[in-house]
């Protein structure tokens, strides 16, 4: 096993005491004497709870929480960030707002989590309160002011100077809320923000939570957890930028959507070389596509992650009264039967064949949250460094710096729709021990189903224009399961520029762009196979191996298979990856990926341990045996 506890890791790490960070609090009138006796108050904020924790823990502090911008595709140079301490509350549902407040809690971080400095659970019975202060720097008077959330699990209500401001429900997508007319007349501002999450008890997206955490559900993600910020802007200003690239045509289709616009409103978007040359450039209307042609352009591969600056200008009347940066690439991923008949997944009109690790996206200390931005490209770059040139990132969407990071490092996303409850979704359906085979959808409420949509819908428009995303996935095995035609047939009518898995591992239907099977622990189609779509391994392995002082539960550790060392994991692993290289051919397999990333909780199947600490294979073995098995197919 090799320990990750490297001058790698360690560089650039903050360090500091628990006594640290400038926020001891003293008696104004103690004595030196009795400060001595006593000792100091302890600090403000410190983790909660005894489990195990990422290094990049030790960095996390109040005063600089998550500092980077948090929204790379639409980039603003004047913004201020809200993460830190704020007050909050656990009070009964659907009462008042309590007079008191509980204490502290560390935002952007769940509130069931360590970072957050509290790690108390919630329930669907009450609901979780914040509050906090904000002023306004001086040279933002005049303009609009955006109250931005990247994610709050699952209802939030929003408050700013005790007036609803608005609710968004859905626990994985950005909103914002224009709230100047709410600060009128005062210069110090408070912010409330209400929220109830019901996890397993309610219809939701809600990915692998689960109120009572056991085997492959793990703890409850209650609130904010990605970074809230402001911004100041014009009444007239942009919205969202959508890229569509086509390397047909050499082109990239472009829409800058804007509020208040009027017909004196104009959009300009320059590409941009890394040099800052203008390579080419469109004019237009907000809300219009625009479309730039790039001669002899650069395409985007995992090897050669080529990214395109963009410089995007609204004018009304002549005048610019809103700019941001963003970025895309041109790049193009399609299906396609080869000479002997068998449809491949392509990329750039190519043959690829697309493996990588399930990546669960959860974290000791942070659950949902990655402790800092390093920590959260960390497993990017680890996957990799292990030859990988895809992630299917489960049943749950990571913050927009996360895809960004997937975009500039170069790898492909599969993406799933976070599973939802109904019968037949999570902990139901007929379970064989080897892979799901129930064929009998989800009964759901029109309720339930509408919510399913605008979640699914706000998802796809958060990621369209990351050109990492290759693949939907909305549904995972039979978990909540319904509809798949008609799910399948609106995500391709919404963007026909990805490929759609219908349902990894699950009810199979003669729909979407791919087959997909899931066997553990070795590689095994299970005899399956569809001569007009992709055939996929979408989940297999699962290789347990127990690392002691790196558990999260001390009992109940589990994997598909167990072993006592990391020479026969990683022997164990090689034979399966020579497995799938062989299928690749022999069973026209088009993708495998293999279980996974790091450990979860209870789950101990990870190449890494949950704190990612330790790699708990050969690295250099792994490199080869996953290269051999994607150079298999050849272009």
């Amino acid at each position: 096993m090799k320990r990750l506890l490297t001058t790698h890791l360690r560089r650039n790490f903050l360090k500091h005491t628990g006594l640290a960070l400038g926020l001891l609090l003293f008696p104004a009138v103690a004595s030196t004497a009795a400060a001595a006796e006593s000792g100091p108050l302890p600090p403000r904020w410190a983790p909660a709870g005894d489990k195990i924790k990422t290094l990049w823990a030790e960095q996390v502090s109040p005063e600089n929480t998550l500092p980077e911008y948090p929204r790379p595709l639409v980039e603003r140079a004047d913004w201020k960030n809200l993460n830190g301490l704020w007050q909050y509350a656990i009070a009964p549902k659907d009462q008042p707002q309590p007079a008191k407040f509980d204490g502290e809690i560390l935002v952007p971080f769940a509130v069931e989590s360590s970072l957050s400095g509290v790690q108390k659970e919630v329930g669907a019975e009450k609901e979780l309160w914040y509050k906090r202060t904000f002023t306004l720097p001086e040279n933002w008077n005049g303009k609009d002011i955006l109250l931005n959330f990247g994610a709050v699990d699952w209802q939030a209500e929003v408050l700013v100077n005790g007036l609803p401001v608005g609710s968004h429900k859905g626990g994985y997508t950005p909103f914002t809320f224009n709230i100047t007319p709410y600060l009128v007349g005062k210069t110090t501002h408070e912010l409330t923000v209400r929220v109830w999450d019901p996890t397993d008890r309610g219809f939701q997206p809600r990915g692998k939570q689960f109120s009572k955490p056991r085997s492959i559900w793990y703890t409850p993600v209650t609130g904010i957890w990605q970074t809230v910020w402001l911004e100041p802007v014009a009444p007239t200003h942009i919205t969202s930028v959508r890229t569509i690239p086509d390397i047909d045509k050499s082109q990239l289709r472009i829409n800058v959507a804007a509020v208040q616009t009027g017909a004196d409103t104009n959009v300009s978007v320059k590409v941009l070389a890394k040099s800052g040359a203008t390579l080419a450039e469109a004019h237009g209307k907000p809300g219009k596509e625009l479309t730039v042609t790039l001669p002899n352009p650069v395409l985007w591969t995992p090897d050669v992650p080529h990214l395109y600056d963009l410089k995007i200008a609204l004018a009304t009347g002549g005048t610019i009264v809103d700019t941001v940066k963003s970025y895309a690439a041109l790049r193009k991923i399609s299906a396609k039967a080869d000479a002997d008949g068998v449809f491949r997944m392509q990329l750039n009109n190519k043959n690829l064949f697309h493996y990588g690790p399930l990546d669960q996206g959860w974290w000791p200390d942070g659950l949902y949250t990655a402790p800092t931005d390093e920590a959260l490209v960390f497993d990017i770059l680890k996957t990799k460094e292990w030859g990988f040139n895809m992630i299917s990132k489960h049943v749950k969407v990571e913050p927009a710096r996360w895809y960004y990071h997937c975009d500039r490092l170069g790898i492909l996303v599969w993406q799933d729709m976070p599973s939802t409850g109904g019968t037949g979704g999570p902990g139901s359906g007929r379970w064989s021990g080897r892979h799901y085979n129930a064929g009998v959808d989800s009964t759901r409420s029109l309720e339930s189903v509408a919510n399913f949509y605008r979640e699914w819908q706000e998802i796809m428009d958060m990621l369209i224009s990351n050109p990492s995303v290759v693949v939907w996935v909305p549904f995972n095995e039979a978990w909540g399961q319904f509809d798949t035609d008609k799910v399948v047939e609106r995500t391709k009518s919404y963007d026909s520029s990805r490929l759609v898995n219908p349902a990894s591992g699950g009810n199979h239907r003669p729909c979407g762009d791919i087959l997909d099977v899931h066997n553990y622990p070795g590689p095994s189609l299970l005899g399956l196979f569809d001569a007009k779509r992709v055939n996929v391994l979408g989940e297999y392995g699962g290789i347990g191996l127990s690392v002691e002082d790196h558990l999260w539960w001390n009992k109940r550790n589990w994997g598909y298979v167990q072993f006592t060392d990391t020479k026969k994991v990683t022997e164990e692993y090689v034979k399966f990856a020579a497995q799938v290289r062989d299928m690749v051919k022999k069973d026209k397999m088009s993708a495998a990926v293999y279980t996974q990333t790091t450990d979860v909780e209870g789950e101990v199947n990870g190449l890494m341990t949950y704190d990612r600490k330790v790699i708990k294979i050969d690295e250099t073995a792994i490199l080869k045996a996953n290269q051999d098995a994607i150079h298999a197919l050849g272009e």
